[in-house]
């Protein structure tokens, strides 16, 4: 199921501008889309800083004045360097028919045997990027790594997908390592 967020439109605006809707407790963005005019957005940064706390990867309802609501994917995030407060987000429109390039979470499951040997778990990359119809992509995908010994790593190669996905993330990129302290 898709979270949802209540959004607005908003003019363009100077840094001045942006600077002053982030003071109100809005975070401004942009949505856009293969053959679609990009809609300039401002949505509750407590709210989408809820949504990102969960873990939570994948559909969010925008919706909009009126009845109009947007179904999007989380596509980048822009933080302040020093205190790592949201500064803009990118949603990319999700149409029906149209095959959607994303990263998805995965979600590391179980505590590795390693670590009672004292081991120590090292997450490299907790996303995988793909490639799929909208109605086919997961909000994530499990890796159970409670059978880890010191020493064992796990690659993208290691994750069980549908074949639905199209995994765009290289076989060998490293997702999780086990290693002595």
């Amino acid at each position: 199921m898709a979270a949802c967020i209540h959004t607005e439109r908003r003019p363009r605006l100077n840094s001045s501008g942006l600077r002053n809707l982030r003071q109100k407790g809005r975070l401004p963005g942009v949505v856009f889309g293969k053959n679609v005019d990009n809609e300039i957005i401002h949505i509750s940064t407590i709210e989408f800083e809820k949504w990102l706390k969960k873990g939570e990867s994948g559909f969010i309802e925008l919706k909009m004045d009126g009845d109009k609501s947007l179904t999007v994917l989380l596509e980048d995030l822009q933080r302040n360097p020093v205190t790592g407060a949201p500064l803009h987000v990118d949603f990319q429109l999700v149409q029906t028919g149209e095959i959607i390039r994303t990263k998805l979470a995965v979600k590391f499951i179980g505590t590795p045997v390693g670590t009672k040997t004292g081991g120590v778990v090292h997450i490299q990359d907790p996303f995988v990027e793909v490639e799929a119809l909208p109605k086919y992509l997961p909000s994530s995908v499990e890796l159970d790594i409670s059978a880890m010994e010191v020493g064992d790593t796990l690659f993208v190669k290691d994750l069980d997908l549908p074949s639905e996905l199209t995994v765009i993330s290289g076989g060998n990129e490293l997702l999780v390592s086990v290693a002595k302290p």
